[in-house]
């Protein structure tokens, strides 16, 4: 069985992506790993270039002009994928605030060996946690999704779906998958307050044009987290030991007291019916076999 990782990444140094943490968290349950890099303004292509000898860097340039449902990125994630050889079974996708826990790597390794002959099976789906404000607290609201496409099979009928959230195959038919039991920890609302607002300025305009940007994020000099919290919930596990460094050196604070959490009748209503009815009327973007 020959896995590949695949990702994409510009600016990680100047936004304050983890994206070398992201890529070490699965490089050892890959035999290669496809980096598409683009046109970045910092030493982006030197940091993916020193992690490790089992990376071939596509070097890219983004089309700006896409300014559409965040379709460059999608476009970006394509490059990657179609850059793999025909000889590989499981293609890793990973994003440059993603990261998986050490304690996966058995579950994962096992699933891929287990499916890799049943062609009905066009990926494997992962949970989710995802970070907010710092290290300590996780999104717990329906804004946040619950599962993703990360693994799917070389088959060139598979494409990045949107805005690079996940994959779809064909004429937009969703994936058949099965579920593994193993987490992504999203970070990308886990940044310093100034990278993240420059993040927040630059990362909308691929979605909207500048007067939406200037009007529904503005300008400043540190993002607020503040602002934007519905609920949230204290994590109490262990990250992923690739993360240890960033988290004792986070310069930061953020403190959130959950008993002031706003959830709106319909998501607990909503969270009623799947914890008591079963029903989940969450977004899904795949289908489970």
């Amino acid at each position: 069985m020959k896995v590949t990782g695949f990702t994409f990444i510009r600016n990680a140094i100047k936004y304050g992506y983890p994206i070398e943490q992201a890529i070490r968290s699965i490089l050892p349950l890959c035999d290669d790993f496809v980096v598409a890099v683009g046109n970045s303004e910092d030493g982006t292509r030197e940091l993916i270039s020193n992690i490790s000898n089992k990376i071939r860097i596509i070097d890219t340039v983004w089309d700006d002009s896409l300014r559409t449902g965040g379709q460059v990125l999608a476009e970006e994630t394509n490059k990657a994928f179609r850059a793999i050889g025909a000889d590989t079974d499981w293609c890793f996708y990973i994003q440059g605030d993603e990261v998986v826990h050490e304690q996966y790597h058995d579950t994962i390794y096992k699933g891929m060996q287990h499916w890799k002959d049943d062609k009905r099976v066009d990926g494997l789906l992962f949970k989710y946690l995802h970070f907010y404000g710092s290290y300590d607290y996780v999104g717990t609201s329906s804004r946040w999704y619950p599962n993703e496409i990360r693994i799917i099979r070389n088959d060139q009928n598979i494409y990045s779906y949107r805005d690079a959230q996940g994959f779809r195959k064909g004429d937009n038919e969703k994936l058949h998958v099965k579920p593994l039991d193993a987490y992504v920890y999203h970070y990308g609302w886990v940044k310093e307050p100034a990278a993240m607002q420059r993040k927040q300025e630059v990362f909308h305009k691929l979605w909207h044009d500048d007067d939406w940007v200037d009007k529904h994020v503005g300008r400043g000099d540190a993002y607020n987290y503040l602002k934007d919290i519905d609920a949230l919930e204290l994590f109490k596990g262990t990250h992923p030991k690739v993360m240890n460094e960033l988290i004792e050196n986070k310069n930061w604070a953020f403190n959130y007291d959950v008993s002031f959490n706003q959830t709106p009748t319909k998501e607990r209503l909503k969270k009623i019916a799947k914890d008591v009815l079963g029903l989940d009327f969450s977004y899904k973007n795949y289908k489970l076999i």
